[in-house]
């Protein structure tokens, strides 16, 4: 059976790459695109993204919705600050050395103005189920926006498939729990089977109660688990500045030459650093892959302009901020030379300066950032079915979803995280396609939402 797994993980890496090696620049060329085309926004206009996430007005439930706007980029957020940045991180360095970390910021600075472009057209193409709750997304903005031709009705159905795929059996579910139980295995020495149990509670209790409680939910947990994070991110750092100027010359100087082999690492092409680079950035911060703007279309927000900057601090926060204090902390302290992987190289950056209590505290991140980030891939999922079958479809989601969180807890790494990177590619690339086709649509209403609100 081992020898099963292993197979199987070597052939869906393989089949990562491959798909990766077309993915990437088509991620990187969609996003520079898209940053034309709204004109630097994400630069020109990060001040105001801050002051408009954070403003008391992103809090009030104003006008068509289900929640409102901080809500929805907290849910947004908790997808997106996941394990992805405790492990994903750690992974693209032990896969493709210090210079990832550089195609990961280029993947988050392009990535800003693809989240932009995606939660602005989901406001703007947004529909209503039945029942009366939101429907958006990318199925609903392809759809809509290409004026429901037969090309454009095929390629929403196709991302639903994807989304509905990746949802159940990718990043947003089996990884997390994955990397839950391997933290809590390897700081406390709990079993994955017990960890998975009680991931599977408590995940179930908030899903069941749909979009208003994972939002709910989201509003409070989301702030404070980045925070302690990020308070002890500056403990490790602190202890060890004197490493810092060599870190960021790894990064920049691994970007562009091969990273030989040391201690544990087995070194990096180029080609290894920019594809594990994108795959772990697009992994973390979601932007290409359609996700987050089935979240930012369940705003009550009184205009997309006023979303799409929201969804530009999303990535801001995800990538440039919380995924950086990874990549630093573990190149600084050494760690990733080491030879260990995921979850577990992070535990072991922070309890080199914080002895006991550093492993709790990534332990802990990683629960909070792990179960977030299945509420809120539950409510994607959901919605891709939902777009498919209808709103009856909810109910046995649900329970699937939370079955499959519970196996995710104890299989094995390599083939969660080689299935989600696929799964990726597959969702992402209708997204893409769809934003390219509507980029002139995106430049055409942008200017138009900028002239009714000139403070933005």
């Amino acid at each position: 059976m081992e020898l099963i797994l292993k197979n199987l993980a070597t052939w869906l890496d393989k089949t990562a790459s491959n798909i990766w090696t077309i993915m990437v620049p088509i991620l990187f060329g969609v996003g520079l695109l898209l940053t034309i085309r709204i004109g630097f926004l994400q630069f020109r206009k990060l001040g105001t993204a801050f002051k408009v996430m954070f403003s008391r007005a992103s809090r009030k439930k104003s006008g068509e919705g289900d929640v409102s706007p901080f809500a929805a980029v907290s849910t947004a957020l908790a997808a997106t600050v996941g394990n992805g940045n405790i492990a994903g991180v750690a992974t693209a360095l032990y896969w493709g050395g210090p210079g990832a970390i550089f195609w990961m910021w280029i993947c988050g600075f392009l990535g800003m103005a693809t989240k932009f472009s995606e939660a602005f057209l989901g406001v703007l193409y947004r529909e209503k189920h039945p029942d009366g709750t939101i429907a958006g997304g990318p199925m609903y903005y392809i759809k809509n926006g290409l004026n429901k031709t037969k090309f454009a009705v095929f390629l929403a159905g196709f991302f639903a498939v994807c989304g509905a795929f990746a949802s159940l059996l990718g990043t947003g579910n089996m990884m997390q729990s994955n990397q839950m139980s391997l933290a809590f295995k390897t700081q406390f020495g709990i079993p994955p089977v017990l960890t998975g149990i009680v991931i599977t509670f408590f995940v179930g209790l908030v899903v069941i109660g749909g979009i208003k409680r994972i939002g709910a939910v989201a509003e409070r947990l989301v702030p404070t688990m980045i925070l302690l994070y990020l308070a002890a991110g500056i403990i490790v750092l602190i202890d060890n500045i004197g490493a810092l100027p060599r870190t960021f010359l790894l990064i920049f100087e691994y970007a562009f030459t091969p990273a030989a082999a040391t201690g544990g690492f087995l070194g990096a092409t180029i080609k290894n650093a920019i594809q594990f680079g994108a795959r772990r950035g697009i992994l973390s911060n979601e932007a290409g892959l359609g996700s987050g703007p089935i979240a930012h279309a369940a705003a009550q927000t009184p205009s997309p302009l006023h979303q799409g900057l929201i969804g530009v601090m999303e990535v801001f926060i995800d990538t440039i901020l919380v995924c950086s204090f990874t990549a630093l902390i573990n190149l600084s302290s050494g760690v990733w030379t080491s030879g260990v992987s995921g979850s577990a190289m992070t535990v072991t950056a922070f309890s080199k300066t914080l002895p006991h209590l550093g492993g709790i505290i990534v332990s802990i991140c990683s629960f909070f950032f792990g179960y977030t980030t299945l509420i809120g891939w539950c409510y994607y999922g959901e919605q891709c079915l939902k777009y498919l079958f209808g709103i009856k479809i909810a109910l046995p989601y649900r329970v699937v979803f939370i079955a499959l969180t519970f196996i995710g807890a104890v299989v094995s790494i390599e083939i969660v995280f080689f299935m989600g990177d696929i799964a990726n590619a597959f969702m992402a690339f209708p997204n893409l396609i769809g934003l390219l086709l509507l980029s002139g649509v995106l430049a055409k209403r942008l200017k138009e939402m900028k002239e009714k609100h000139p403070e933005l």
